[in-house]
């Protein structure tokens, strides 16, 4: 496993990963949108953005380029998934 700052191990970009397909969401694992003025406008910053795996519903699948951290968000907005 990897590690970016010699300490604590770090998954590898997922193969799915695609720059061209993209959320604007805070990662839950390094908050590296914290104090940029572009981020905190609730606008889309050319930095902090998120790989976007896939989604299922309003599931969002993501991935932080910056930890590597994946999580799945959801949105509560338009199709639903069923039970």
């Amino acid at each position: 496993m990897c590690s970016r700052d010699g300490g604590t191990a770090v998954l590898p970009l997922d193969p799915d990963a695609d720059i061209g397909r993209r959320a604007w969401v805070a990662c839950p694992n390094c908050d590296d949108r914290r104090g940029c003025a572009t981020c905190e406008q609730g606008r889309t910053c050319s930095t902090h953005w998120r790989y976007l795996l896939s989604c299922t519903g309003s599931l969002l699948h993501l991935q932080c380029p910056s930890c590597t951290h994946v999580w799945t968000h959801e949105t509560h907005f338009g199709a639903t998934r069923s039970a």
